[in-house]
């Protein structure tokens, strides 16, 4: 290749490139966005919570009602969100999270073997009630398990929907040999 031919190599790639620039420059000129002094929406800003609003947890409606029209075939069919990680048979292994039969009704860290959480070993601790999955209980967690149990290792983020927690724990319950009554 002789210099000539080098020369028009050059010639078209600086050509490509000023022509590249004279349009970018034109096309900025003739379409120019302008800042408008105001939006063109307005959004309604809503009032804004003092902290200490901010900071509580949402209150959820009681599960109880919503459990006595449960579905418990559709709360089989949620269980498979939880099924990568946990078992439901009696005697069954525990995996990324410990077996789940029997869970309603009975204690928070029930799965003999299981290493939990410090935060779900010291609600396990708390006496009554509050240190058992009843029905409540198993609603607040499910619904978001960070809030209910701050520190848990459990990183699912929750079922928004009552009607999907009380199907799920109405099929829970099934996975018992001695389920609690319903409220």
């Amino acid at each position: 290749m002789d210099s000539y031919e080098l020369n028009k190599i050059a010639a078209a790639v600086i050509g490509a490139m000023l022509v590249t620039m004279v349009i970018s420059i034109l096309g900025g000129a003739l379409v120019s966005p302008r800042r408008l002094a105001e939006p063109a929406y307005q959004i309604a800003a809503a009032p804004a919570a003092p902290a200490a609003q901010a900071a509580a947890p949402a209150q959820l409606d009681p599960i109880g009602p919503l459990l006595a029209a449960a579905n418990a075939e559709a709360g089989a069919g949620l269980s498979r969100q939880c099924a990568s990680c946990h078992t439901f048979n009696q005697g069954g292994r525990n995996g990324v999270g410990p077996n789940l039969y029997g869970v309603v009704g009975g204690p928070r860290a029930h799965a003999e073997g299981f290493n939990y959480s410090n935060a779900m070993k010291e609600a396990a601790q708390r006496p009554g009630d509050e240190g058992k999955w009843n029905y409540e209980a198993l609603n607040r967690y499910l619904a978001n398990p960070q809030a209910e149990v701050r520190g848990t290792r459990m990183a699912f983020a929750g079922l928004r929907r009552a009607e999907d927690r009380a199907n799920l724990i109405a099929w829970l319950r099934t996975q018992s040999a001695n389920p609690p009554p319903l409220p």
